[in-house]
């Protein structure tokens, strides 16, 4: 595996001083999709092109958790970077990043904590340049405080969703239903800006994903058979 998520995993890991220890760390989990061996979901990722890109701004041990979807993200959108989050530092390439000239960025966040000027609710389609959404990828909680103490971030505009389902993810719980996780983030800003084959595609994953995931502690088996996994054999 080298895809973005995958290369912050192995940064942080290099720098910790004790191993990451996940809830059910018995198990032997497949060093690719991160998944009980038992579960293994590699077999099952999508191949699918995507115009837009996706920079995650990942919290400090998000990237090691078997649960985070900001994984599955860089698993379907080629262009996924992905940075680790101070509160003291950014990283270079972050603020590269967002000066290129190929990419619009888009800080996706709630409008009701920023500036009102700052708020948009579409993704423009008449810049000739490719959408780019930087996606805080934490708890609720710990996704607010980056918002407040991340000042170069303040200079891009806020694309407020309103997404008209509840969560479908099952493995982390917000406190609020509306609260969606970050692979649902992704794949309803991909549906905004045109790249409906994508968004399809990574809904479709999630939905495997956490199935495997969650069979993968009680154990039981996966049917491969069943619709979830029929949907996404479309964008295999």
């Amino acid at each position: 595996m080298s895809h973005a998520v995958a290369r912050l995993r192995a940064e942080r890991i290099a720098r910790s001083e004790k191993p990451f220890l996940a809830r059910g760390c018995r198990a032997i989990r497949c060093p690719d999709c991160r998944l009980a061996v038992t579960h293994c979901l590699c077999a099952w990722r999508p191949n699918v092109e995507s115009r837009s890109g996706m920079a995650l701004v990942m919290h400090d041990v998000e990237a090691l958790k078997p649960s985070n979807t900001g994984w599955l993200i860089a698993d379907v959108v080629a262009d996924t970077s992905a940075f680790g989050w101070s509160r003291v530092e950014v990283d270079p390439r972050l603020l590269e990043l967002l000066d290129d000239p190929q990419w619009q960025p888009y800080l996706v966040f709630p409008g009701e904590y920023a500036a009102p000027e700052r708020v948009v609710s579409e993704v423009r389609a008449d810049t000739g340049k490719r959408p780019l959404f930087v996606l805080l990828d934490a708890t609720w909680s710990e996704a607010r405080k980056m918002f407040r103490k991340s000042p170069y971030l303040d200079r891009l505009p806020v694309l407020s969703l309103q997404p008209e389902q509840l969560s479908r993810y099952r493995l982390r719980r917000s406190k609020r239903d509306d609260h969606l996780c970050t692979a649902e983030v992704a794949a309803l800003c991909l549906e905004l800006a045109g790249d409906e084959r994508a968004a399809d595609a990574l809904n479709a994953y999630l939905d495997v994903f956490s199935q495997h995931y969650l069979a993968a502690k009680a154990p039981r088996a996966v049917d491969l058979g069943d619709p979830l996994h029929e949907r996404l054999k479309a964008f295999l």
